[in-house]
């Protein structure tokens, strides 16, 4: 929460007087509470009920994916129905990406969970497991209220606090309607919500824990924190009521296996946020417009809905601008997220009519609800190592791209050894356009193992310039050929399947060198490269620690023959010079002839001495990196004690 947390820490520093007055109006204007004052005694009796149906989540992220990096991390979710077996906790805990979870209970039973929805924006997301598993623990599920909400509400927040597993922390609702907190420039970050504040001091943990009222009933969920302070962030539950209606309406009973359920959600690709009518009316707000809005609008509203940002290529790119204050939506006032949103979601593949003001005119537009799961990716493409996949809507609104485009959510070996850095934007691969994952695929799959082509990216930190890096196509034997990865909803995992299609040169076994042309983007196979196969030796003679060795393309057999050798001193002086070629490192003609010399010497070496000849045998079974490394590390040596004897 870096970026966040000191922005964070800036705004009530530097807040003036309207803002203040503002923000008091709001608190002071929300729902009182008309519930009499809870007793120690029911608390305890709440507590009771609610502590054994909250659970630790442990969670491991297999890949690195859209927002989210690879890691293991602790949580706190909780049984919002026990019957099908369904546990609510955050977004960034189910992740958009593969993730392993299991649930441990209070009595310290241990379960597998599967995610089976997550969100695209709001921070929250549902894993299910087998209530068969649960034999010793007695427990109910915790219900829902988002209407019990109301600023003065004595709370308590129960979850994983600090990985204490069960840290039960007080607090008192001071706020309904805060902006949704920021964490990460490049991170996600929900939006077009309200969020409600307390003083809880919760901390790292407590992610997904319930946000109780003296009755035991979940009014909020636990999201965020400040870390200079102790306000605690909460998520308010009517999206997620709907979500879990439609998640159980989609359920016969649990003895069957789920079905993928889709939650019908709409966008615009356009981010508003809250601003007071002080506000508004320096952005051109007209008079009779604040009229008409307060007196439509339930007693007590103190703002508007204004544009904040567009993403391009959107369905309102072109059409809404940062500024422009929402007063209508198909006809009817809206000053409220909820209710924006309500009508976004009913309207899915629909037109809508907006009124709009741009500074004191009046501006009427059509725009069509897009389906916001079509720009949410579930799939990804994995080559040595590297996750690629489209740029999502969180990163689009992050990095203000169009989505869709060519993102790289980690690096892997091959992409970070040419120096391509993560959320990078893939434009071009071997001088071809990438606009979309499957440009990119084919331009792949067209490439031999070993070829260089050349890369262009962009960054979110230089949008403006696009770099170039020549990039080795290659993969080392503890790569999988290239596969794509999709999720499959109804189990809770990602299913595996090539990406290049049988056949392709990507999988082929030759290792085809290339050098790239001073007047062209072509790959030009080097003269004499060597086709090598794959060979099985026998197990009794490849058996090391158990397990039976499978020679790789990159390895060969070595003969006793002196003739053998000098193809390997070949094979090494070619390598190195196309290492000199990768890293970028130019090498003069008189330092190639000088590597000539030497492996002539040492070709002559090995006729002579044996124990040489046993050494180069166990060089060549060495892996692929010793083999690379190896002889420009002889190269440097050499020279080095050549300079001191001549020194």
């Amino acid at each position: 929460m870096g970026e966040g947390d000191s922005l964070e820490r800036l705004g009530p520093e530097a807040m003036d007087t309207s803002c203040v007055k503002g923000d008091l109006g709001m608190e002071i204007d929300a729902q009182p509470c008309r519930e009499g004052t809870a007793t120690a005694e029911d608390w305890r009796r709440a507590l009771a009920k609610v502590v054994p149906a909250v659970v630790v989540l442990r969670t491991t992220a297999a890949r690195g994916f859209d927002t989210e990096t690879a890691g293991a991390s602790y949580a706190t979710g909780f049984v919002v129905d026990k019957g099908r077996g369904i546990i609510l906790t955050n977004r960034h805990v189910v992740k958009p990406g593969p993730v392993v979870a299991e649930a441990m209970f209070v009595n310290r039973e241990e379960i597998p969970v599967y995610p089976i929805y997550r969100d695209p924006i709001h921070d929250f997301g549902f894993f299910r497991y087998d209530p068969e598993a649960i034999k010793f623990l007695i427990y109910e599920e915790i219900p829902l209220t988002p209407e019990a909400a109301c600023v003065g509400l004595e709370i308590r927040v129960v979850g994983n606090d600090s990985g204490e597993k069960v840290s039960i922390l007080a607090g008192t609702l001071a706020r309904l309607d805060r902006d949704a907190p920021h964490y990460k420039k490049d991170g996600y970050n929900d939006f077009n919500t309200f969020y409600m504040q307390a003083a809880s001091g919760t901390k790292g943990g407590s992610s997904g824990s319930p946000v109780i009222d003296c009755q035991g009933r979940a009014v909020a969920l636990n999201a965020g924190s400040k870390s200079s302070s102790a306000s605690a962030f909460f998520l308010p539950l009517e999206r997620v009521v709907r979500a879990l209606t439609l998640i159980q309406k989609s359920w016969s009973t649990f003895g069957s296996k789920p079905d993928a359920v889709t939650i019908p959600r709409g966008t615009l690709q356009v981010t508003f946020v809250h601003k007071g009518f002080d506000e508004t009316r320096r952005l051109g707000l007209q008079n009779e417009t604040e009229k008409m809005v307060r007196l439509v609008c339930h007693t007590g509203e103190t703002g508007m809905l204004v544009v904040d940002s567009v993403v391009p290529g959107g369905p309102a790119h072109k059409y809404l601008e940062p500024g422009d204050v929402l007063v209508r939506v198909n006809g009817d006032v809206v000053t409220q997220f909820l209710k924006m949103e309500t009508l976004l979601d009913d309207s899915v593949n629909k037109d809508i009519d907006l009124l709009i003001e741009r500074g004191g005119t009046s501006l009427t537009v059509k725009l069509n609800v897009q389906d916001l799961h079509s720009i949410t990716p579930n799939y990804f493409l994995e080559v040595s190592g590297a996750v690629i996949h489209p740029l999502s809507y969180q990163q689009a609104r992050n990095f203000r791209f169009k989505c869709g485009l060519v993102y790289v959510a980690d690096t892997g070996y091959m992409l970070s050894r040419a120096g391509v850095p993560r959320h990078a934007i893939i434009k071009k691969l071997a001088g071809e356009e990438t606009s979309q994952i499957g440009d990119f695929i084919s331009v792949l799959s067209k490439l031999s193992r070993g070829a260089r082509v050349p890369l262009e990216y962009v960054s979110y930190v230089d949008r403006h310039r696009n770099k170039s890096v020549l990039v080795t196509i290659d993969r080392h034997e503890w790569y999988a050929p290239p596969q794509i990865y999709e999720r499959n909803d109804s189990t809770g995992l990602w299913m595996a399947r090539p990406a290049a299609p049988v056949g392709s040169l990507l999988l082929s076994s030759a290792v085809n060198c290339g050098k790239i042309s001073t007047t062209s983007t072509m790959v030009a196979p080097m003269v004499g490269s060597e086709q090598l196969e794959d060979n099985h030796h026998d197990s009794n003679e490849n058996r090391a620690d158990g397990c039976n060795r499978m020679q790789t393309d990159d390895e060969n057999i070595v003969d006793d023959s002196i003739s053998s050798e000098g193809s390997i001193i070949e094979k090494k002086r070619r390598r190195v010079e196309e290492e000199s070629i990768v890293e970028g490192r130019v090498f003069s003609n008189g330092a190639l002839n000088e590597l000539k010399d030497q492996a002539f010497e040492h070709q002559h070496n090995l006729g002579n001495t044996e124990v040489l000849h046993d050494q180069e045998a166990v060089r060549i079974n060495a892996s692929l990196a010793e083999q690379v490394i190896e002889p420009t590390l002889v190269m440097f040596e050499r020279k080095k004690k050549r300079e001191k004897r001549n020194g």
